[in-house]
């Protein structure tokens, strides 16, 4: 007798991990791509490209410009904003026990296209402290969690993003070298965190670290004026911001294993 047979799902799931695939080469090239660029990329061949392309047009999370090249659409942005939410709620705890430890405002961020978009906040209990709106997008060339980020990436992408995104100096210590931040970068990858140190606002240091295996690329962060964030106080911060940063990205993988056991 014969039986019902199962339709073989593994064409789907592969076409799914191809269309997540599409948009994270759209989402590093942060503007836009031609099919064949997409193609160099991938390495998928063009006409599975193009099946997929048209599947995300058709859906609204893929855009075709009139120059007939492909960016992310808008549909996506609900989805982020929802992500960051969820992340900024999830990452709460390891902010707040970071403000006791540190005694100075902490901060979850994420590279989101060319900028770093400020998911979470805890501020610290000082009268004067730093204040950052949630929400709030700043250049990754003259902030620690931008720094950080960046060391984060191959240093072809870093190049091409500091390209189109230009290296404005916000106070009279931003770095504006491209060669020069290379080599901060290398500096940042060896010791595991950055430092903004005024470079993005006078009076102003920041210390952050990249989130290890974190969704996409994030980063936490302690800052404060530097009268309270001396270079002492930095080295005694470091130490936190990492056990915070492999607690968070502990929460997380345990997060997305329950996620994922919950759908066999």
């Amino acid at each position: 007798m014969g039986g019902v047979t199962q339709p073989d799902r593994s064409g789907g799931v592969q076409s799914l991990d191809r269309a997540f695939a599409l948009l994270e080469h759209m989402a590093a090239a942060g503007g836009d791509l031609a099919l064949s660029e997409l193609a160099a990329r991938s390495g998928l061949p063009l006409p599975t490209i193009h099946r997929i392309i048209r599947t995300l047009v058709a859906s609204g999370y893929v855009r075709q410009l009139p120059s007939r090249r492909y960016a992310l659409g808008p549909r996506l942005i609900g989805l982020g904003d929802a992500a960051s939410r969820m992340l900024g709620e999830w990452a709460r705890p390891q902010l707040a026990e970071l403000v006791d430890q540190a005694g100075e405002t902490a901060n979850l961020a994420m590279l989101d296209g060319d900028a770093v978009v400020y998911v979470a906040q805890v501020p610290s209990r000082h009268s004067m402290r730093m204040f950052t709106e949630v929400g709030r997008r700043v250049p990754v060339h003259c902030t620690g969690v931008g720094k950080v980020l960046l060391a984060q990436l191959p240093p072809p992408d870093v190049r091409g993003l500091l390209a189109r995104t230009g290296m404005v100096a916000q106070t009279p210590h931003t770095i504006i070298d491209p060669d020069r931040l290379a080599r901060e970068l290398e500096r940042i990858r060896h010791q595991g965190y950055a430092v903004d140190d005024a470079e993005q606002e006078l009076g102003v240091r920041c210390v952050a670290v990249a989130v290890p295996g974190g969704p996409s690329t994030t980063a936490l962060s302690v800052s404060g004026p530097e009268t309270r964030v001396t270079w002492a106080a930095v080295e005694r911060i470091v130490p936190l911001l990492q056990r915070a940063a492999a607690a968070l990205a502990g929460d997380l993988a345990g997060r997305g294993a329950m996620t994922r056991a919950s759908f066999r």
